[in-house]
């Protein structure tokens, strides 16, 4: 179906009850609905929001179109927890209903002030010839949950310099001032990201660019994310424009970070190292991290990319957000693993150890469309070793490292039904290491894998029927020591 500008702008205030339920009705049929991951009840989910803990809550916002699986007028959808893992659905959040963001409430964050949340985010607005206008806008709410916009923006205008692609504010406190930073674009068309500081969280002072050893990468930085961590400044950011380099920057769109030593507010420098890849998959953007009571910083994504088609798309949805992942940094890098609280969904437990010699192996208990599965690899000499899940005679999702190569490849060319092939059905990075832990979620269109406790991570929605369900563990030219865990979620 090709939407027409009218229908992608149509707002869901208006539209009739009985269409709002049969769309739900085709989204509830789909045999790709998840489990245990955030998706939308009808029509589009993409970058997660105001994403910050709060009055004893988790709360979490997404961008929504409802209306179908498209980018349309975006709402913020509003999701709360106490435990990271059982989520609550409360209704909108923010309503694109007024002249500062008529075209759509687009992305942004949130902090506690005043025992209230601030949500500021980017106000989308078009002209009678379809020319955009940023706007930044400010919206409270209490502690019932209750939303309240500011009647005017708080950043009405681009600083000189810069495009009408000035979007996504990410706003933290340091000592008693506010900060911001916003995705922007040079007028050159290069990306980057501007700061901006406030005393009050509704006058903003426009800092200006940081100083970053980054000039010419990509044309857009959009939903930056700065934070300390472990003593270090770490930017994180999703450049748009990256030319594909050996294993690296393979998706349409990338998701990575910058790390080096704390931000100098005084003249915006940042030091630091090189670009690096947040995620070795096929589908992970806009990340969005915050900090928790317990001083964790916790990262989520949106599974997904723009301008990529999805199997659901047919069933009046797409995409789901990823699980919560705590950030730590190794080595001047940033190790993602699964929070803990992720284990309240284990059930029944099944466990195995096996000598692999050049053979694949299936076992008792080991088969299912949703669960958590860990699997050490202690001593091998084989030339390939892996695993195969959500598998039958005709389907399969790989995870293997090869030896020879030392790189560890995730392979979805035989995950069921295809889609975004253009862009490769493998992905892979370097990764020399004497043990190998693959640790993973399996949901029933998806599978997030973290490898040797989130050195590495790969996530990537998968389409496969409902009967490939058999997990199967091979070792090629050699032999292969295995341990594993299975948990039934």
């Amino acid at each position: 179906m090709e939407w027409t500008k009218e229908q992608r702008y149509s707002r869901l205030e208006d539209q009739k009850p009985e269409f709002i339920e049969a769309l739900a009705e085709q989204v509830n049929s789909c045999p790709w609905r998840q489990s245990f991951h955030i998706q939308p009840r009808t029509g589009l989910l993409n970058d997660p929001n105001g994403f910050a803990y709060y009055n004893g809550h988790y709360h979490l916002f997404y961008q929504w179109f409802p209306l179908g699986p498209v980018h349309g007028l975006k709402y913020w959808y509003h999701m709360k927890s106490k435990d990271l893992v059982h989520w609550e659905d409360a209704g909108i959040g923010i309503r694109p209903d007024n002249k500062y963001d008529s075209q759509g409430a687009y992305s942004g964050s949130a902090i506690e002030r005043d025992g209230k949340l601030h949500l500021i985010y980017t106000g989308n607005t078009r002209d009678e010839n379809w020319i955009r206008h940023p706007y930044q806008c400010l919206a409270v709410m209490d502690d019932e949950d209750h939303i309240e916009k500011m009647e005017k923006p708080i950043i009405a205008e681009i600083p000189a310099g810069y495009t009408d692609h000035f979007r996504d504010p990410k706003v933290w406190k340091e000592d008693n001032a506010y900060y911001a930073v916003i995705g922007a674009q040079r007028e050159d068309e290069t990306g980057c990201v501007v700061l901006y500081s406030s005393q009050n969280m509704t006058e903003w002072q426009f800092e200006g660019e940081l100083e970053t050893r980054l000039k010419q990468f990509g044309y857009m930085w959009e939903c930056p994310d700065y934070f300390e961590l472990d003593g270090m400044g770490v930017l994180i950011f999703s450049p748009q424009g990256i030319v594909p380099s050996g294993d690296a920057y393979q998706n349409i769109y990338q998701s990575g970070y910058i790390i080096g030593d704390k931000l100098h507010f005084a003249d915006r420098t940042f030091e630091h190292g090189g670009f690096q890849e947040l995620d070795r998959g096929f589908d992970f953007y806009a990340p969005q991290t915050t900090i928790d009571p317990n001083g964790r910083r916790i990262m989520v994504a949106w599974m997904g990319l723009p301008e990529v088609e999805y199997p659901t798309d047919k069933n009046g949805w797409a995409h789901c957000l990823t699980l919560p992942r705590e950030l730590f940094i190794r080595k001047g890098k940033l190790i993602q693993r699964p929070v803990k609280e992720l284990e309240l969904l284990r059930k029944q437990k099944s466990f195995v150890n096996a000598v692999l010699k050049n053979e694949t192996k299936s076992f008792d208990d080991f088969r299912g469309n949703r669960f958590e599965f860990r699997c050490e690899v202690n001593r091998f000499d084989a030339e390939e070793f892996g695993i195969e899940i959500r598998a039958s005679e005709s389907e399969k999702t790989v995870i293997k490292y090869d030896a020879i190569q030392k790189k560890i490849i995730f392979d979805r060319s035989k995950s069921g039904k295809q889609f975004a092939n253009k862009y490769g059905t493998t992905r892979s990075c370097w990764l020399d290491a004497e043990k190998i832990i693959f640790h993973m979620f399996v949901d029933t269109s998806s599978v997030e894998i973290f490898i040797n406790e989130g050195e590495e991570v790969f996530t990537g929605r998968i389409f496969p029927g409902k009967d490939s369900s058999q997990i199967r563990f091979y070792a090629k030219n050699g032999s292969a020591d295995v341990t594993a865990q299975k948990w039934e979620l």
